[in-house]
């Protein structure tokens, strides 16, 4: 490389790296719940900054992890190396109205992706209950909606272009390089950087959400019927009360209703609540008392009609602790029972766990990802949460690990973007492809590169 072409790399890489003296140069995470100070931040504003901060990683012998928003709640994205934030990468390529694909930069939230389909009339197929994550750390930790028809989001993806640790540049899809494909579409970005993923899309839709309370046993006993009565159906079981909330979302081509007015979606339930939370630190049996206060405030029957995206999500506002796990959905309603009867069991012990509240229940389809928790099997997700209430926290350790210990006794698979701690041995057990993902980064990776966190 002659010298003046070095002092352009030089130049580039300095004009793309956050300064060591800016509050940006700490990774934090959403949830507030991890940070790290990596050696250096990298935000690269095309795919040529990306072969040029990778090129520089190899040569000082540094890992390079990307991250999106940082999203995740776990520890996924934090090094003591280098870190390539794709939050510029965020442009929408092309858009095929005939065969209903687009082709999107990685880096783009589905917040955004939202807006710009609909620009075109379209929209994703499926969503989460956020869209503040990007979308390549969506594709890349498998997420999901719910819906037991509806498979895990990264199996809408078709085509992927990633930069190899080496610095080639690749295409995979199911009949391009499957084995890459395969291992990338749940790979924790340890195959590559994702640059560009094409994502089939639909045309756009509304949805109508009919949401009501039921008693635990209710849910439980006719569990599989209620699941499959509606296109997307998922629950919120408050353990105060052994009550769920409902939700059957179906497709409609009725117009639009009103959404519940402020006073009560955002005063109430999320100012009110948080105030109520923060006195949950010092006095816990408070928790249970917010449980049934939200329980009451939530158990009038509404039906909301609006845009696909805006019905899928659910207004997350709080930081917060969180896990999730896969089960089997033939095992759901014996493990949905154990985590009754141990919720009862807590809250007759005075030194009980006063837990935050609800356990969110959702439901997917079976899918061929390899690394999935979707994986050969219809799937029921359990989620659990431990707010932050004004960023101060709170103890969840305990809660998580008494939780963690029944879902892996069915079956449990562990959301890969959130905080578990299972490692290669236990993860093998639970992944019959577990040994062929680890044969493709042996195959592709000359150096550690870890990278795509949401």
């Amino acid at each position: 490389m002659t010298t003046s072409a070095s002092e352009n790399v030089e130049d580039t890489l300095t004009s793309i790296t956050i300064p060591s003296s800016s509050p940006a140069s700490r990774f934090v995470n959403w949830g507030l719940s991890y940070e790290c100070k990596p050696l250096a931040i990298f935000e690269p504003e095309n795919e040529r900054d990306c072969e040029l901060v990778l090129a520089f990683a190899r040569k000082e012998g540094r890992a390079l992890r990307a991250v999106g928003v940082g999203h995740s709640p776990s520890d996924l994205a934090c090094t003591g190396d280098f870190m390539l934030r794709t939050t510029k990468l965020n442009k929408l390529l092309e858009v095929n109205l005939e065969k209903l694909y687009v082709v999107v930069q990685a880096g783009i939230t589905l917040s955004d992706l939202h807006c710009e389909l609909a620009k075109h009339g379209l929209a994703m197929r499926n969503v989460g209950s956020i869209s503040d994550q990007t979308l390549g750390g969506i594709v890349a930790t498998a997420s999901h909606g719910s819906g037991i028809g509806a498979p895990s989001m990264s199996c809408d993806v078709s085509t992927l272009t990633l930069l190899l640790a080496d610095g080639s540049r690749v295409s995979c899809s199911r009949t391009e390089r499957p084995d890459l494909f395969f291992a990338s579409l749940c790979g924790l970005g340890a195959t590559g950087i994702v640059l560009t993923i094409q994502l089939e899309v639909e045309r756009a839709f509304l949805l109508r959400d009919e949401l009501c309370s039921r008693t635990f046993e209710d849910v439980v006993t006719n569990l599989d019927g209620l699941v499959r009565s509606s296109q997307y159906a998922r629950f919120w079981w408050i353990a105060a009360t052994h009550t769920v909330k409902c939700s059957a979302v179906n497709r409609t081509l009725e117009a639009k209703r009103p959404p519940i007015p402020w006073f009560w979606s955002v005063f109430v339930a999320y100012h009110v609540v948080q105030f109520l939370l923060s006195i949950g630190r010092y006095i816990p049996y408070v928790n249970t008392l917010t449980g049934r206060f939200v329980a009451w405030l939530s158990s009038g029957s509404v039906t909301l009609i609006d845009d696909s995206h805006t019905i899928f999500n659910v207004e997350c506002r709080y930081p917060q602790h969180t896990t999730e796990w896969a089960i089997p959905f033939t095992t759901a309603p014996a493990c949905l029972r154990a985590l009754h009867d141990w919720m009862d069991r807590e809250a007759a012990d005075p030194r009980g766990i006063r837990p935050h509240f609800p356990f969110e229940i959702r439901f997917s389809a079976a899918d061929d990802i390899w690394l999935s928790p979707g994986y050969g099997r219809e799937t029921c997700w359990v989620g659990i949460a431990q707010y932050r209430p004004y960023g101060l926290n709170v103890p969840y350790t305990r809660f998580f690990r008494a939780f963690e210990s029944i879902m892996t006794q069915y079956g449990g698979r562990p959301h890969w973007a959130k905080a578990h701690h299972f490692g290669p041995e236990e993860l093998r057990k639970l992944y019959p492809r577990f040994d062929d993902f680890v044969r493709v980064l042996k195959c592709v990776l000359k150096f550690i590169l870890l990278s795509g966190t949401n």
